[in-house]
């Protein structure tokens, strides 16, 4: 859980509550003009300055989103902080503020706390947002982690998921699968450490994947170079349970149905090798792997030129007007597959 553990650790109790809370977050500066009262007070403040507020929140806990026989804690707060932040990306708004709640049992010393909101500071300077509050509390069943994300935007710039319109383009941000193949990675990993504490973790060239599943990034940055292109999609989501589940979120949201041609599925080939190892199909974990939390969006017909040789677009397929009609073009066929929602629910899943 902790790097060196020779050192002596200081239990949560020593500090109580309050003193936990002001010795992890008092050295957060406030970074957004927006935010008018931090942490400190009963209840923090934002001025969102005639814009809208959109607001999501996300719950990590452990033994179902997470494992910390091979997690670090850091990358554990960094990531935290980034699927939510992606949660507003997804809606075309750009993140400004945070707040985080912590349930920890006693096994936990403040050393670890310390390293989870190290993570989490640096998410919040990496994509430039306040933490703003939270809370603590103790916990029997582990630990538990749960971010609110604030983000704003003018109205007329937000986007939904359920603007799409028929003979639209489905188009996906960066490449799919290997948050999953990472996952893959680490469990087959950590079970043979199990087996044999004395074995050493193989986990020599998959670098690219293993930081996907561990350290992933929110696609922040979309939301400028579309407005580069002067491109505003009609639809929008992350990709969080896999790209087939967001595909029919967007078709149950908007009533269009898509097709999808498996030949247009960006993926790494770092990600390709690896299902190739571990005999998967690498179009299957691309479309139900999930945790990749790139962008999901559709545009109108007319923008195809603004964006078809773009190096951060791929544009994977279009609408139809019929929302029962979701399929996956086989590669090199005609052999229509049907899209099911195979990716992570939390209610079915367990790691």
């Amino acid at each position: 859980m902790l790097e060196d553990k020779s050192q002596e650790l200081t239990p949560i109790s020593k500090l109580g509550e309050f003193g936990l809370i002001k010795h992890l977050t008092e050295h957060f500066p406030i970074i957004q003009k927006s935010t008018k009262i931090s942490i400190g007070d009963d209840a923090a403040m934002i001025d969102p300055e005639n814009q809208k507020v959109v607001i999501s929140t996300d719950m990590l806990a452990e033994g179902i989103h997470f494992n910390l026989g091979y997690v670090p804690l850091k990358h554990l707060g960094y990531k935290a902080v980034v699927v939510n932040l992606s949660d507003i990306a997804a809606m075309n708004a750009m993140p400004t503020q945070i707040l985080v709640s912590v349930a920890v049992s006693n096994r936990f010393p403040v050393e670890a706390l310390e390293e989870i909101y190290a993570g989490i500071a640096l998410a919040c300077n990496r994509y430039k947002v306040d933490l703003i509050g939270g809370d603590t509390t103790s916990s029997n069943a582990g630990l538990v982690l749960s971010v609110t994300a604030i983000g704003l935007e003018n109205e007329e710039k937000i986007v939904k998921r359920s603007g799409a319109k028929a003979n639209d383009l489905l188009v996906v941000t960066g490449d799919l699968g290997g948050a999953y193949l990472g996952l893959q990675i680490l469990e087959r990993e950590h079970a043979v450490y199990l087996a044999n504490p004395n074995m050493q973790p193989e986990m020599e060239g998959y670098d690219y994947i293993l930081e996907r599943q561990l350290k992933p990034e929110a696609r922040t940055d979309i939301k400028a170079k579309l407005a580069e292109l002067d491109i505003l999609p009609t639809s929008m989501i992350d990709i969080s349970d896999g790209l087939a589940s967001e595909i029919l979120h967007l078709s149950d949201q908007s009533r269009v149905g898509f097709h999808v041609y498996e030949e247009k599925l960006p993926m790494d080939e770092s990600t390709i090798h690896t299902a190739d190892e571990l005999n998967l199909n690498p179009a299957m974990a691309a479309l139900n792997g999930g945790e990749d939390y790139e962008l999901l969006f559709t545009i109108s017909p007319s923008d195809f030129e603004k964006i078809k040789n773009h190096p951060d677009f791929t544009i994977i397929g279009h609408t139809t007007d019929n929302p029962t009609d979701n399929v996956l073009v086989a590669r090199g066929s005609n052999q229509l597959i049907p899209l099911t929602a195979q990716g992570w629910d939390a209610f079915l899943n367990k790691e």
